[in-house]
């Protein structure tokens, strides 16, 4: 218990929260965009797994994480062109396509993984940390949080970008009003199949992103089905905080620190078997689930195929 009250310790600890909670806040916010045209996005794990397993190949090929990082978020976005093509402008079930894209990017990335790499295991090194001056020196928080890479200044600034550009641009009302009212849109002269195709690019690019980020930064590593479920906790996420990004950073933060906590128990007296510590980040999060079900929300139109004129 003594080990859990030093500097060291506290910095370890932050740093664990930041890795859990960074790529469930990447993919949270492409499916807001997503949701909030009117679309509900079930294959973010898949792509996830792509993403995240592309830029490990490139950034293991090319010794850059910078390249990795982009090859992960364009990977994911390929993915959200083959969702919005199949489920947007076809008019197919968007669950139905979601589940078989997640089910082909896990099977993919594990096939790509076991040929590849389950020989060697390779791992990868750590990105250059972007140091604050004077706020690095900071104790405990200073080391963790004010010493990141600059991927991470880069997350929360797209996080804030994402909250601007859905509450104070015409493009970000227009991708409200898809999934709210689409038929107004398009009486209005919006293109509602558009507006719901970028939308579903953003979900593909940031789940990318987000699977780029825990193989890069949070793990160093790849190995299959290393997502564990993150994707389908980024869809509960984005219902519990109505299109507000405020509630994304937090319910992704809260996910975030019951990691770090499990991990935490792990070096105490409690002695708990490691599936339930596993198990601790879903039960909190189901917990958030049930005592805010009656605050969650999602647009009228979600999961409905738009077809102009019909009632």
């Amino acid at each position: 218990m003594s080990a859990m009250l030093t500097q060291q310790f506290a910095v370890v600890f932050i740093v664990a929260v930041i890795a859990g909670s960074i790529p469930l806040m990447l993919a949270s916010l492409g499916e807001t965009v997503g949701e909030q045209s009117g679309v509900l996005n079930l294959g973010i794990e898949g792509m996830m797994l792509i993403g995240g397993y592309v830029a490990f190949a490139v950034t293991l090929a090319s010794g850059s994480f910078w390249w990795g990082m982009l090859a992960g978020g364009i990977a994911g976005l390929a993915c959200g062109a083959l969702f919005a093509l199949l489920s947007v402008w076809m008019g197919l079930n968007q669950i139905v396509v979601g589940i078989a894209i997640t089910l082909a990017g896990e099977g993919i990335t594990s096939v790509l993984y076991d040929k590849e790499y389950s020989d060697t295991s390779p791992r990868l090194g750590l990105p250059d940390a972007l140091s604050i001056p004077l706020l690095s020196k900071i104790p405990a928080f200073g080391e963790s949080v004010f010493s990141q890479s600059a991927f991470f200044w880069m997350a929360l600034a797209a996080a804030g970008v994402v909250a601007w550009w859905l509450s104070s641009t015409n493009p970000g009302l227009r991708n409200r009003a898809a999934g709210q009212m689409p038929a107004s849109l398009d009486a209005a002269g919006g293109s509602v199949l558009r507006t719901r195709s970028w939308a579903v690019l953003a979900g593909g690019l940031f789940a990318g992103l987000g699977g780029a980020y825990l193989a890069l930064i949070s793990t160093g590593a790849f190995t299959p089905f290393m997502t564990n479920g993150v994707g389908y906790i980024a869809i509960i996420v984005t219902m519990l905080s109505r299109g507000r990004i405020r509630w994304v950073l937090v319910v992704s933060g809260v996910y975030g620190l019951t990691i770090a906590l499990g991990t935490a128990m792990q070096l105490t007296t409690i002695s708990l078997p490691t599936d339930v510590i596993q198990m601790f980040p879903f039960i909190v999060v189901m917990a958030m689930l049930v005592i805010y079900a009656r605050g969650s929300y999602v647009p009228p139109a979600l999961g409905t195929p738009y077809v102009r004129g019909a009632r």
